[in-house]
Formats: structure tokens, sequence, C-alpha cells
């Protein structure tokens, strides 16, 4: 694929589908392809992009509010799914990140209308570790609380399970500083404290969504 190719094709490709008037199931579906390796398999052909977009060649393509989203896709969501396992999975969190810290202040985030969107716009704050990792996530949470109160009373299960991992998230930064289930692939020397947390194995990240990650593909297929 070329390193040229429009930000549209991403846009499409990661929403393929308008959750508008879909049913919860449809909205469960849709986030177990997400969030639980449905699209992985798909990724390989966006590999070039990713090079592409981390030398800084698609910097334009955040002139406009899709097209900042879809270049925070490439590389705050691309990776993870490329790259899982490896320190590159989240070599890009920081550009990620600042392009998401743009949108805000430009007026690109506001400008988004689909939750969905604005969700994915937001995950670099999420994922990116830092000293103002924190207060990035309080912030996540007071979203996510927004969130519930705006969403639609039969929708509103799927957005109190995004605050509930926002909170989740939010304990481990304040514990720990930084997220443990990467120190072995960081190289980074785990605590005592972080030890008996990743003995438990219970990561926010690989909690399970309220559906069957393998009934994911008939939502968009």
């Amino acid at each position: 694929m070329s390193s040229r190719m429009d930000w549209q094709q991403v846009y499409r490709f990661w929403f393929p589908v308008d959750l508008s008037n879909a049913d919860i199931a449809a909205h469960w579906q849709m986030l177990a392809w997400w969030m639980r390796g449905g699209a992985s398999t798909e990724l390989a052909r966006f590999e070039p992009v990713v090079r592409a977009a981390r030398a800084g060649r698609l910097e334009h393509w955040s002139e406009t509010p899709r097209g900042r989203l879809s270049l925070i896709v490439v590389l705050d969501q691309f990776p993870r799914g490329l790259f899982a396992g490896t320190a590159e999975a989240y070599s890009s969190d920081g550009d990620a990140l600042s392009l998401a810290e743009q949108g805000f202040r430009n007026g690109h985030y506001d400008a988004l209308t689909s939750p969905y969107e604005r969700f994915f716009h937001l995950l670099p704050l999420t994922h990116a570790e830092g000293p103002d990792h924190r207060e990035r996530m309080r912030h996540i949470v007071a979203i996510s609380e927004r969130a519930i109160d705006e969403a639609p009373e039969h929708l509103k299960p799927v957005w109190q399970f995004s605050l509930g991992q926002a909170k989740a998230n939010l304990d481990v930064i304040s514990r720990f500083g930084r997220f443990p289930h990467r120190n072995p692939v960081l190289g980074r020397t785990s605590t005592r404290e972080e030890l008996t947390y990743l003995a438990k194995g219970d990561f926010v990240h690989m909690q399970s969504l309220p559906v069957s990650p393998s009934s994911a593909i008939s939502a968009i297929g």
C-alpha cells in the first residue's frame, strides 16, 4: 500500500459501519473487533502507512478533524496490532498524544460527530506514559462520565463499560505511574508491588467485553 494514501482509506477501514441506529449487540461486536484483535489480522497492508506516519510524511492529514483522527489511529491503534508483544507497539504513543492534544486545542476534537470518533481521538491520553499521565486519566474519567449522561438509554451499558476501564486505568497509573504489563517488553525492572500485580494477570486491556470477540466479524462483514 502506498504511503501516500489518502487518510479516508484508513478512516473507512477503522469505521466501516454506521452505528448511529444500531442496536447494542452491534456496538459490542464492533468494540470487540476494535479492541480485542479482530482488526489485527487485516493490518499488514497498513504497515507502510505506519512507517510513513512515524517518519512525519503524513502530517498534512492533521489539517482536518477526521484526517487528524485517522493519523491518530495509525500511530496509536495500528502499532498495537502490527507489533504486539514488542517495544515497537508503543513507540509512537508520544506522537499520537501530541496530535490528540493539538486536536483539543484547535477544535478538531469538538468537530467530530460520532462518539466513537471522539473515543479514538481520546485514547492516546490513556496509552501514552509520562509525568502527567494521572491527570490525563482523570480527564478521561470525567469525559467518560459525561458520555454516559449523553448516551441513549439502551447504549448506556457500553459507556458504563468504557468508564469502568477508564477508572481501572486511573487506578493502575495512580499506583504505579506506568503500565507494569509493559515492563518485560520494554526491558524495565518491575518493583515488588508491580510483580504482585503482574502475577495476578488482571490487566485492564484484557478484560472481557460483554460479547464474544469471535462474533465481531459479523458486525462488519
